[in-house]
């Protein structure tokens, strides 16, 4: 079944990177591997995970809007998700793979941020010097060539 909601949606660039054709986005494929406050977060998106892809990809990176994240979630009941290395179980759209629950939305106001629930389905607002079980994923747009 995941391929099927992959395929229609997902395309695994096979360098990292994840092309979102609903969203016109491109995702990184996994998550900052590790606990990260937003500040950081952000600066792992924008500059971090660029060195990381192909150098014609590198423009662009940031973190993602809390709409976009909760584009990711998977309300299918019949799809059961699986668990991360922190131990949470999460429902998150395949080939994209996190290493725990919450992830930072690029949405802040003075010393908290907006944050994704991949494990429940719903977001929040936290501090951004909060780290333990946060994680960053990258997103940009598409651009020609691409």
């Amino acid at each position: 079944a995941c391929k099927i909601w992959a395929g229609q949606r997902f395309i695994d660039n096979g360098d990292g990177t994840v092309t979102d054709t609903k969203l016109g986005l491109m995702w990184s494929q996994t998550d900052n591997q590790g606990d990260i406050d937003w500040k950081s977060a952000q600066r792992w998106a924008k500059y971090t995970f660029p060195l990381l892809v192909p150098s014609e990809k590198r423009e662009g990176w940031r973190l993602p809007t809390l709409a976009e994240l909760q584009s990711l979630y998977v309300r299918n009941k019949t799809f059961k998700g699986y668990e991360t290395e922190c131990g949470l179980r999460v429902k998150i759209s395949p080939p994209i793979r996190i290493t725990c629950g919450w992830v930072w939305s690029s949405e802040r106001r003075s010393i908290t941020a907006r944050v994704y629930n991949f494990q429940r389905g719903y977001a929040y607002t936290d501090r951004m010097v909060h780290k333990r079980g946060f994680r960053a994923l990258a997103v940009r747009p598409i651009k020609l060539g691409d």
